[in-house]
């Protein structure tokens, strides 16, 4: 295992929060899902459009479960964009603002894994489709007019792209050119190409500077994103995954003006999905079990949407189901302790050192069951965080030669807990 990325996943399991990367190193509880949604959905994505949902209270592991599907989706040769959609910022209501939030947190595999920062991680997108269209490698940082022309060639000739879409893509290629402008001006023009992709600006202003009609609207917000799909599958990738989170229950802050457009929206999705531009586009929905069954704000408002989607089923999550229900999940004992190995194993990864000065299998197993006994089964602080957390502290005392009492250690633990 990696020591840089072995650190930064314990240091955000130090902190009870799941780790932006390697989250595959330790999951546990997930697998016949995750098998499912490789050999029904990933597996099968550049033929089809894919939706599903899931239904969870807080603390189910819904987040968990979404940095461990983006990891899946990179190993198979996609890209992925998490969306957090809230009342604010990226209203359901207003499709534009979502596809906007799409584009801003859109990322590809090697993105992913150098841990890039970037302000456009679009860009990256589309500097790696012309490297690709245009010499077949992706990681090719310099390219020729013959590489730009054959790029064009193929981007211009992709019928399930919008026009404006690909002229603003093609702009963008055009400032990686040996003869371009000096690296202020291209910097400049890049980002003025982003923003049309952000719908910051007006027509007549690209129009004139990039011959374009149009803007990303709430007319074309939902082609836009087929042409994404489009493009994506253009540059080599199976597809796109998108991970919407419905964080704050922005539906429940709606005004009914704005539910039932967000319901619009949403029913909208449901009903294009099985759309040939589709292709490749596999959307999931996660959100508490409100948006289900709440009579003033949940589907069951609106009777085409809730026909569509159901209710969560009374069993565990499977990879066919429309509702994955994460609240009938019910880990035991035994999986907390196959997952606290797998930490142990990344924390020695992290810090070589530790190596045999660590609790033994027995040692890590017992303190477990003793922390699973000690925590409330009804906390407001899932046992799942706990334990994360309690495992790094209890391997630090472990190193420091000051073992605490598991009582003693869980109580600090809490505190800490709670005051973040």
């Amino acid at each position: 295992m990696d020591e840089v990325l072995c650190i930064q996943i314990i240091e955000s399991l130090r902190k009870g929060i799941p780790p932006q990367r390697g989250i595959d190193l330790y999951s546990v509880g997930n697998e016949k899902l995750i098998e499912g949604v490789k050999r029904h959905h990933l597996n099968q994505i550049e033929a089809m459009g894919i939706i599903r949902f899931i239904s969870g209270s807080w603390g189910a592991g819904k987040t968990h479960l979404f940095r461990l599907l983006r990891e899946v989706a990179f190993q198979n040769n996609c890209l992925v964009s998490n969306v957090e959609l809230n009342v604010n910022d990226v209203p359901f209501n207003k499709f534009e603002e979502v596809f906007y939030a799409i584009v801003r947190n859109i990322a590809t595999p090697s993105f992913f894994k150098k841990g890039a920062l970037a302000a456009a991680p679009f860009g990256w997108v589309v500097q790696e489709s012309l490297s690709y269209l245009g010499t077949g490698n992706r990681s090719v940082s310099h390219v020729s007019y013959e590489d730009y022309t054959k790029a064009c060639e193929s981007l211009m000739s992709d019928q399930s792209i919008d026009i404006d879409f690909k002229k603003m893509i093609q702009k963008y290629w055009e400032t990686f050119l040996p003869e371009a402008a000096d690296k202020t001006v291209q910097g400049q023009t890049r980002a003025e190409i982003l923003q049309w992709f952000s719908g910051k600006g007006t027509v007549g202003q690209y129009r004139r500077r990039f011959g374009v009609n149009t803007m990303v609207s709430r007319s074309n917000a939902k082609l836009m994103l087929q042409s994404l799909s489009g493009f994506i599958r253009l540059s080599g990738y199976r597809g796109l995954l998108i991970l919407f989170d419905e964080a704050e229950q922005s539906y429940s802050n709606m005004r009914n003006a704005q539910l039932r457009g967000a319901h619009n929206n949403l029913l909208a999705l449901i009903n294009g999905i099985d759309d040939p531009l589709s292709r490749g586009l596999f959307l999931i929905y996660a959100t508490t079990p409100d948006f289900y069954t709440d009579s003033r704000h949940g589907i069951i408002i609106n009777g085409a949407l809730s026909g569509r989607i159901g209710q969560p089923n009374q069993r565990k999550p499977r990879a066919l189901d429309i509702v994955w229900n994460f609240d009938e999940v019910d880990t035991d004992l035994s999986v907390y302790q196959v997952a606290a190995k797998k930490i142990q194993d990344i924390y020695v990864a992290a810090y070589p050192e530790a190596g045999s000065g660590l609790p033994s299998e027995k040692q890590l197993g017992d303190f477990v069951r003793e922390l699973y006994t000690i925590h409330p089964s009804l906390s407001a602080l899932r046992f799942w965080r706990v334990m994360v957390t309690s495992l790094i502290t209890h391997f630090d005392d472990f190193l420091e030669g000051e073992i605490r009492p598991t009582q003693e250690l869980y109580d600090d633990v809490m505190d800490r807990l709670r005051e973040a």
